[in-house]
């Protein structure tokens, strides 16, 4: 990665003059807010599918297990093909492959829409195209996350990861609203021909970019680039830390996600309106953490951020399991809403900063393929459980083991973060924070 004045000089990007708070300054080069705009348009369209998805085959089996298929069928993609994917980022041009998985997605879509607007939209034939287009998603999300040092300068990477989280967080928030709407005027179909449409924002932000070609090595294979991404990850200290906490938040914190509707229905019973007052409230947190997370990091640096946001979540965690109201449930929820995206956010940008450029994608790949791995088995895990023990005493013992496991890891090996900052960018003055 480079310096801002090299990164202009390469990138051809004019810098727009209006002045900016730090943590939207990424704002500034068109060509990043072109690609938040259209992955924000994209964003919405796919939380509208998966809504309307689940509302469809609900409706059409009267069974909630055809729903939580549909829902696995389009996540469990990420974990087998992502590092398939971060192979891919690191050896053929990101541009073409973005656009064709994009395109992809957006005729299945389409087929989608044809379907239900016929009336044939079995489960079946739902659930097969949900997963085909889980599977390009999979595939280009590594090239995706790799793309943002190339769109701003490296001093501005932690906003700009930060407010990519924030756009994801507000279309699953506006995005499940205008489902309801545009279903209830205009049926499924509707719903999914928003989905079709929206790739094309996607198209036409990434069409016009200009990105450094791959450097993959000559004659290196799919399956040996993966290894070299995973043995690269595993031995890099910063990276291998940061593996060690998204691990630990996957399995034991990001559950709370899964269980928010259970949450709701079981705990206040108040199923519908509660799980939106409450996922509106997470999503609410971690918008704000999202826009303050640059300036936080510029001026208290990544590691320090990073390992604030760890030591606060499992916190914040006890305190929603402990609500004894709806809302209350609602404000610690947004609390740890934010604690969850400082955390997310942090991870993956130390992992940007100190991957090189040669292996960004497949260091990425890895981070995605923990996440997709442990989210879903610690959800089924602690489910199980709250049927066991109650949901509140689930996730107060899971946030009581993650505290734990930080402090073990604090107490016996206090180097073991250390070098969780950015490699190129720490001022050696005595006053600077330590990155």
């Amino acid at each position: 990665m480079l310096a801002r004045s090299e990164w202009r000089r390469r990138s051809g990007t004019v810098i727009s003059p209006m002045a900016l708070p730090r943590s939207f300054a990424p704002f500034r080069h068109r060509r990043y807010a072109a690609f938040w705009t259209g992955a924000f348009a994209s964003n919405i369209g796919t939380w509208m599918e998966t809504v309307a998805v689940g509302i469809l085959v609900t409706k059409a089996t009267g069974q909630v297990s055809w729903t939580g298929l549909v829902a696995a069928a389009g996540f469990v993609p990420m974990a087998l093909l992502g590092p398939v994917g971060g192979a891919l980022a690191d050896r053929v041009p990101r541009r073409p492959l973005l656009i064709t998985m994009s395109t992809i997605q957006a005729i299945l879509a389409g087929v989608l829409t044809l379907l239900a607007a016929v009336g044939a939209a079995e489960p079946w034939a739902v659930t097969l195209i949900v997963f085909i287009s889980g599977c390009a998603g999979a595939l280009a999300f590594p090239a995706y996350q790799s793309l943002m040092p190339d769109l701003v300068p490296r001093d501005e990477l932690a906003s700009a990861v930060a407010l990519g989280a924030a756009q994801w967080n507000l279309g699953r928030v506006i995005g499940p609203l205008l489902a309801g709407v545009v279903i209830a005027f205009g049926g499924f179909e509707m719903a999914f021909a928003v989905n079709t449409v929206s790739f094309l924002a996607v198209i036409a932000a990434i069409a016009p970019l200009r990105l450094p070609p791959p450097t993959p090595k000559e004659g290196e294979s799919i399956a040996s680039a993966i290894r070299d991404g995973a043995r690269f990850s595993v031995r890099e200290p910063g990276i291998r830390a940061v593996m060690t906490y998204l691990a630990l938040n996957s399995l034991l914190a990001a559950p709370f996600i899964a269980l928010v509707p259970a949450v709701a229905f079981k705990l206040f019973d108040d199923g519908s309106s509660g799980t939106a007052a409450l996922v509106t409230a997470q999503g609410a947190g971690a918008v704000l953490m999202a826009v303050s997370l640059g300036g936080l990091s510029y001026r208290f640096g990544h590691r320090r951020v990073l390992l604030s946001a760890v030591g606060v979540l499992p916190v914040t965690l006890i305190l929603y399991a402990l609500a004894p109201s709806l809302p209350l449930a609602v404000v610690a929820i947004f609390f740890v809403g934010a604690a969850y995206l400082g955390c997310l956010s942090s991870f993956t940008t130390v992992a940007q900063l100190r991957a090189p450029d040669a292996l960004r994608g497949r260091v990425m790949s890895a981070l995605m393929v923990l996440l997709g791995i442990l989210y879903p088995l610690g959800s089924i895990i602690q489910g199980t459980l709250a049927d066991e023990i109650g949901l509140r005493a689930t996730t107060t013992g899971a946030a009581v083991l993650l505290g734990v496991a930080l402090l073990v890891i604090r107490v016996a090996r206090p180097d073991f973060d250390a070098e969780v900052r950015d490699p190129q960018m720490i001022d050696q003055s005595p006053s600077a924070p330590t990155n």
